[in-house]
């Protein structure tokens, strides 16, 4: 179904930091959206040019280097969205405008700030400025429903934190009827939504791999004990979006990453056993507007639930 401008009546917008954050959080309902012919754009806030190379043979390309890891990166979202159907990806402010900002571990177990952050790096962005640059966007799209992360980017990187702060302002600032008209007409999205990952899941997906004998993936957690910040008690979760018939597809989109992730073991040992439903069905906290019709779980299924065309 599309609307009168022949656009898809139903458009979704998301806001990640780097690329390879959306396959992870957002990529299986991504790909179901796009199957089902709802509209599908994604910002993504940098190139990820401080990120770890995985890839021996392209380890010259690391900041610490010769500083050419945005550009492959560059390469491999646009292989990733390729798999997953999205043919509307934006860089916020266009490539290279602000440049990943790093980050460090803290030592009880979250991501900070690095010691030495790049000028351009988008902790560093004006916020007003950053926003100006996605209420453009939100403005020409016109989306329904926004997704991006909680207030802590979930797991404390700064590049995350800021996406969040960007979009959740510019979401307000697209709404506002006097607000900078040459950036297009105002827009209010109808449903914002922080992207989670279910902690009732996440427990027996380690029960699981434990069991399996399992015990360096998630080394040092604990099925019955504390979970990091990423996990989201289930009492706080609005909607599952069930994308099992396009896990495959994610999988197959993370693959395009090969730089960043690797899928035996670690983070993604859960993709190789029977937990790896953990990331077939993708979570989501609703931070504004109003959820719709739930079903017996008592969670939504579809993030456009409640919403008019």
């Amino acid at each position: 179904m599309t609307d009168h401008a022949g656009r898809p009546a139903q458009r979704l917008l998301l806001v990640h930091a780097h690329p390879d954050d959306e396959t992870i959080g957002t990529g299986a309902t991504m790909a179901r959206y796009v199957a089902e012919g709802r509209g599908v754009t994604l910002v993504t806030c940098t190139a990820g040019e401080m990120g770890e190379v995985l890839v021996p043979e392209l380890e010259h390309l690391a900041a610490d280097r010769e500083d050419r890891l945005g550009e492959h990166r560059k390469g491999e979202i646009a292989d990733a969205m390729g798999v997953l159907g999205v043919t509307d990806h934006r860089w916020l402010g266009g490539f290279g405008t602000y440049r990943d900002s790093g980050m460090q571990w803290h030592a009880d177990g979250y991501a900070i700030p690095a010691d030495t952050i790049h000028d351009n790096a988008f902790w560093r962005a004006d916020l007003t400025e950053a926003a100006d640059h996605l209420v453009r966007i939100i403005r020409e799209v016109q989306p329904q429903v926004l997704v991006t992360y909680d207030q802590f980017g979930g797991y404390g990187h700064p590049d995350h934190i800021q996406a969040h702060r960007v979009a959740m302002y510019a979401a307000q600032l697209a709404a506002v009827p006097s607000y900078a008209l040459d950036l297009g007409e105002p827009w209010q999205i109808g449903k914002i939504y922080w992207s989670a990952m279910s902690e009732s899941r996440m427990r027996a997906s380690l029960r699981a791999l434990r069991a399996a004998g399992d015990t360096t993936s998630f080394e040092g957690m604990d099925p019955d004990g504390p979970l990091p910040p990423f996990v989201t008690a289930d009492e706080n979760l609005s909607a599952a979006v069930d994308g099992s018939a396009y896990l495959d597809q994610k999988m197959d989109a993370l693959r395009s990453y090969p730089t960043q992730v690797q899928l035996e073991g670690g983070f993604f040992a859960l993709s190789n056993n029977e937990g790896s439903q953990t990331w077939a069905v993708e979570f989501f906290r609703i931070a504004a507007g109003r959820r719709g019709p739930l079903g017996p779980d008592g969670l939504e299924s579809d993030l456009f639930a409640g919403l008019e065309d």
